[in-house]
């Protein structure tokens, strides 16, 4: 168990030490973003904006044009919604090389009720043209897609949680911008997830087996460029797909999925995800079962799918 900001502010400190481009900015959330660490290593290439994310955004855009490589970073929910309209037409517009890595995504931000839970980020940054999309499964993932995100030229933004997820991924894994990773074999039904979600899905792949369903289990890591050529591999190997994320079912990662399969090779799908509605303050296993985010939904929606099949 390793909390994805955790792993986000190592590598900012790995990053910050080889290369001096490299500027961070926050919304004065550094405590818990954990970008103070990179503040104290490296003062003089931090910037508190202060509650402001437009001047976040905007900030960031004229550092990019001066030849830095400006990392921000703030609550998933103010990052990707106050301060749209300065992404779309200072960041995206001008496909400046920012890195938008906001924390706090999804029901990761559980205590702090609707008004702080991003159901809707992937989809309002997915559409703006030349952002680049990701989002990690644990804290090795987080940790290399930052990574990635700093060699990659053009904006990214990068979906963090909270508090420790499941170690997903060994030291060895390789991470690619727009790659999936298939992390269990099975030819009944696909089971497609990011995020913290993917833990979840691989646990609803361990009931599954014990019933005689051999679930594929893919860790969709980039929403946007989606993976295409695996996704339809998998469709052709087992005839439906499962999509499965902590954001709303409109917008996210199953109507990127649903995309490529409507168009290329159609078969069955369902969608677990937040079903169009604003979360509230619980605990994080209390939401996941309340929204319908839990191991039961998982295996209810591939026995959907295969009975469509």
């Amino acid at each position: 168990m390793k909390s994805m900001r955790e792993s986000f502010a190592e590598a900012l400190l790995d990053i910050g030490s080889t290369n001096e481009d490299v500027v961070v900015l926050d919304a004065d959330l550094s405590r818990s973003t954990g970008t103070w660490r990179f503040a104290k290593a490296y003062p003089s290439r931090f910037i508190n904006i202060g509650i402001s994310e437009q001047d976040l955004m905007g900030t960031a855009a004229g550092l990019a044009l001066c030849g830095k490589i400006p990392i921000v970073s703030t609550y998933a929910i103010f990052g990707t919604g106050r301060a749209w309209e300065q992404i779309r037409n200072a960041i995206g517009l001008a496909n400046l090389n920012v890195k938008i890595i906001l924390t706090h995504s999804g029901i990761t931000n559980f205590g702090d009720g609707a008004t702080h839970q991003s159901f809707e980020d992937i989809a309002l940054m997915r559409v703006i043209p030349n952002m680049t999309v990701v989002v990690p499964c644990d804290a090795e993932e987080a940790k290399k897609s930052v990574v990635a995100a700093i060699s990659h030229k053009g904006p990214v933004y990068i979906r963090l949680g909270r508090d420790a997820t499941p170690i997903i991924h060994g030291e060895d894994y390789q991470f690619s911008i727009g790659k999936s990773v298939v992390l269990r074999d099975g030819s009944d039904v696909a089971i497609m997830s990011s995020g913290i979600m993917v833990s979840e899905a691989l646990r609803a792949s361990e009931v599954l087996k014990r019933e005689g369903i051999e679930a594929q289990v893919i860790d969709v890591p980039t929403i946007k460029p989606i993976d295409t050529s695996t996704i339809l591999h998998s469709a052709r190997e087992t005839g439906g797909i499962v999509t499965v994320e902590d954001h709303n079912i409109y917008g996210g990662l199953g109507s990127a999925i649903s995309e490529v399969i409507v168009k290329n090779y159609p078969v069955p799908m369902e969608f677990v995800g937040i079903q169009d509605r604003f979360g509230e303050s619980g605990t994080l296993p209390a939401l996941k079962f309340m929204l319908g985010l839990s191991v039961p939904n998982i295996v209810k929606a591939v026995k959907g799918v295969l009975k469509r099949r």
